[in-house]
């Protein structure tokens, strides 16, 4: 004799994920798409003439310059660690700061009216990301410091 049992659907469930890890995320990928409009700009016709020339865009490549780049890229990058290592006070303010300070660097790389949509789309999806990054440092819940006292 053979039983058959029914077999209950199941749904998925989305696990909670920790707003530090998710900022972090967002840091990562903001990386990502910073590191590749700059790597894929080298595709333009003229831009590594111009790198052996010792110019980008306008600029002289000296060492000022070289550190200057290094700092505004280790700014991100700094930010996928403090995003999982700062307590949560210190990291909603530093991701408030930090990506609302970015949002007009990034829109420099539309300066110089170059291939417009291509640096167009990277801003745009580097703003998506910042905005992102501060919608959800913004809506850090709160949690009550004597939780006894909100009952």
């Amino acid at each position: 004799m053979t039983t058959q049992t029914a077999t209950r659907p199941s749904t998925r469930t989305d696990q909670p994920v920790p707003r530090q890890l998710k900022l972090a995320a967002a840091w990562a990928s903001f990386m990502c798409l910073y590191i590749y409009v700059d790597v894929l700009g080298l595709y333009k016709p003229g831009a590594v003439e111009g790198i052996l020339k010792g110019q980008v865009w306008k600029f002289d490549i000296t060492q000022a310059f070289a550190v200057s780049a290094l700092a505004s890229s280790a700014v991100p990058i700094m930010m996928i660690l403090l995003s999982t290592t700062l307590p949560a006070r210190a990291n909603r303010l530093t991701n408030l700061v930090v990506a609302l300070l970015l949002t007009p660097w990034m829109a420099f790389n539309l300066a110089g009216g170059e291939w417009p949509f291509y640096y167009g789309l990277g801003f745009a999806l580097e703003l998506i990301i910042l905005a992102f990054i501060i919608r959800s440092a913004w809506t850090w819940p709160r949690t009550p410091a004597f939780p006894s006292l909100t009952q």
